[in-house]
């Protein structure tokens, strides 16, 4: 319980010091100086979230890192087993990238201030029109070349056993025309979820697999491929475990 503790107080330290470079790229954002805004905004959250992975115990394996596809943006396909998904990917995926979340994270003060400067959006799963929107939003970053996280079980499911995927999210992929990259994520909800809340050491593996294109799939296609990346993630947490 003490490392718990200890945990959030540092969270809260490192979230208060990123006050200033928050300044920095919101006046980068201002004078339209995009590259700098991105640079900064990526180097700050990478750092973030490895500071909070490395306080947790957290030990971390990245594979297939070369199997991201260079220079274009993608959309992210992965697992979701616990709270430390999004500081993993975002800490240890070499790439810069927003997420797809929950609307519930955009009330944390500094937090929600972050995202959005990383093109983050957030999504209320009980709002269809709401929903259907935020896919339309996360399609024009895709667009401009911000790559994207989704986790279509749309919850944590606290364990090795995966939730079905919902399919919608996955369209925007399509929409804007970019490969999606699965990831499999082994291991997380050992860092709290498997203790109810405390925090405790464990190693985690993060596996990129192969991406696929969807320029050109077809209705069928794009219709199975849901179930498509639920089995080939499902197969990498059998290899890993």
């Amino acid at each position: 319980m003490i490392r718990t503790i200890v945990w959030f107080l540092y969270f809260g330290i490192l979230l208060l010091g990123t006050l200033p470079n928050l300044l920095r790229v919101k006046s980068y954002q201002a004078q339209g100086q995009i590259e700098k805004h991105d640079l900064l905004t990526n180097k700050v959250t990478t750092r973030w979230a490895r500071a909070l992975l490395r306080a947790a115990g957290a030990r971390v394996v990245v594979q297939g890192e070369k199997k991201i596809p260079a220079n274009q943006p993608v959309v992210f396909v992965s697992n979701h087993q616990g709270n430390f998904d999004i500081p993993l990917l975002l800490g240890y995926i070499p790439t810069p990238k927003a997420f797809v979340a929950k609307i519930e994270l955009s009330k944390f003060p500094i937090v929600s201030n972050w995202m959005k400067q990383m093109k983050c959006v957030f999504m209320d799963r009980a709002d269809i029109r709401q929903s259907l929107s935020v896919i339309n939003q996360s399609a024009n970053y895709l667009k401009q070349g911000y790559s994207t996280v989704l986790f279509p079980e749309g919850t944590r499911s606290k364990g090795n056993k995966m939730g079905e995927f919902k399919a919608g999210s996955l369209k925007l992929a399509q929409k804007a025309g970019v490969p999606i990259v699965p990831v499999a994520i082994n291991g997380s909800y050992k860092l709290m979820e498997q203790q109810g809340f405390k925090i405790k050491p464990a190693t985690v593996t993060i596996t990129i697999l192969d991406p696929i294109a969807t320029k050109d799939l077809s209705k069928d296609q794009m219709r199975d491929l849901p179930e498509k990346i639920q089995s080939m993630i499902e197969q990498k947490l059998i290899e890993n475990a």
